[in-house]
């Protein structure tokens, strides 16, 4: 289990005490108000955690506080894991990034793509050309969700019982043949839209390794890494630990819990989603975070001594992937954000600051990050050398602009 307390003076990091108390009194008040549950965050620099808050309730009707170990549902936080990993597979050659999908799951041969009408009828017309891994890592497949309810094919998506979940008892590989038969947003590399992409990805890592995921992320990346609390589900003994999930109540606004979709994470899943499926502890994603920044004693893609990618490769990942190198607000399609995509790319698997004036954020250019559905968030500012992460388990995550001002807060503390 990874330890989860502060390792150096936050002056020697050129952080100022006083101004990363603000950050504090600043979540505490979502706590106190009753707008979370509870939470935890971290920030890092130089590859030293100097400052840790865990504030309030895992689980506000057990009465249980939120303890270093507190185990979270990271959701989309899955998809960097994910990302990571397939880069592993083509460092080793086992794919090129141009590769068509269907060469790895053949069901994506002949895709089509929606070219009118409603969810219930509708015309499409052929892809022309197809689905290709850097898609997949880019977002800019044509593929979906269900839950983002913009364009009839999502609600195609929802109706085959792709939402927040996915029906019961199919595994990855059936669930990617499901996804091929639905039409496609756009053509492929023609726009940017969030969707299953990564879960795809995923089947393409257990096809190239000849592994299952959970197998491959186990012994490739959590074990080395020293992440032993994160996995695709919590076993009985660890129950204890899981926050509850929330939302807000449609009547006042008020917390909810969530337990429909929340002990999901209490079964052994059949169907291992590289796009939403793990649940981790601060301590566990910190160290992921530390793998990815480029510090002064050791290159990115390292930690420990343990390499998962060369430092070549991760700034290639957390490298604008956009068309033209525009940002998501040109070249996307909108999820409803806390914050524009003004100023923001897109790498593989993480989103990326390509001009911080333009993004209205004090974040250096070249900032990568990513965020969950329940309101989780991390980044890596190469160029300062921070990191940050903040947990919590509040659906949807655009409740409040918790991720606007966790970046606000945790810069204007930094004053070396």
């Amino acid at each position: 289990m990874g330890e989860l307390q502060v390792e150096v003076d936050p002056a020697e990091v050129g952080f100022d005490k006083g101004r990363l108390d603000r950050l504090d009194r600043h979540f505490a008040r979502y706590v106190d108000e009753r707008k979370l549950a509870g939470l935890q965050l971290t920030v890092a620099r130089h590859g030293k955690l100097a400052h840790v808050l865990s504030y309030g309730q895992r689980d506000l009707e057990a009465g249980l506080p939120v303890e270093p170990d507190t185990l979270w549902r990271i959701y989309s936080m899955t998809k960097p894991i994910t990302s990571v990993a397939a880069m592993m597979l083509f460092e080793e050659g086992g794919f090129q990034l141009t590769d068509p999908l269907y060469q790895y799951i053949p069901a994506f041969r002949d895709v089509r793509v929606f070219a009118g009408g409603s969810d219930i009828s509708y015309a499409t017309v052929p892809a022309t050309e197809p689905i290709r891994i850097w898609h997949l890592l880019s977002h800019t497949s044509g593929l979906t969700y269900g839950f983002v309810r913009n364009h009839p094919v999502d609600a195609i998506y929802r109706a085959a019982g792709f939402e927040w979940g996915s029906p019961r008892g199919e595994d990855l590989a059936a669930i990617c043949d499901r996804f091929a038969s639905f039409p496609l947003l756009f053509q492929p590399g023609s726009e940017w839209s969030y969707s299953v992409a990564t879960d795809v990805l995923g089947r393409v890592v257990e096809v190239v390794s000849g592994q299952p995921l959970d197998e491959f992320f186990a012994e490739r990346i959590f074990i080395p890494l020293g992440m032993t609390d994160t996995s695709f589900w919590v076993t009985p003994p660890d129950a204890p630990r899981l926050a509850a999930l929330y939302n807000r109540s449609p009547q006042d606004g008020s917390l909810a819990r969530l337990d429909s979709m929340g002990k999901a994470a209490l079964r052994e899943p059949v169907y291992l989603s590289g796009g939403g499926g793990l649940v981790s502890t601060a301590a566990d994603y910190h160290r992921f975070t530390q793998m990815l920044l480029h510090r002064l004693d050791s290159p990115a893609g390292e930690l420990d001594g343990v390499r998962l990618l060369s430092p070549r490769t991760v700034a290639y990942m957390a490298s604008n992937h956009l068309p033209g190198g525009v940002d998501l607000e040109t070249f996307g399609r909108p999820l409803n954000p806390e914050t524009s995509y003004a100023g923001v790319g897109f790498g593989l698997g993480f989103a990326v600051v390509i001009d911080p004036l333009a993004a209205k954020t004090l974040v250096s250019a070249g900032e990568f990050h990513w965020g969950g559905a329940a309101s989780t968030v991390f980044w890596v500012d190469p160029a300062e050398q921070v990191t940050a992460a903040f947990f919590t388990q509040l659906m949807p995550s655009a409740s409040y602009p918790i991720r606007p001002q966790l970046r606000q807060l945790v810069y204007q503390a930094l004053v070396s």
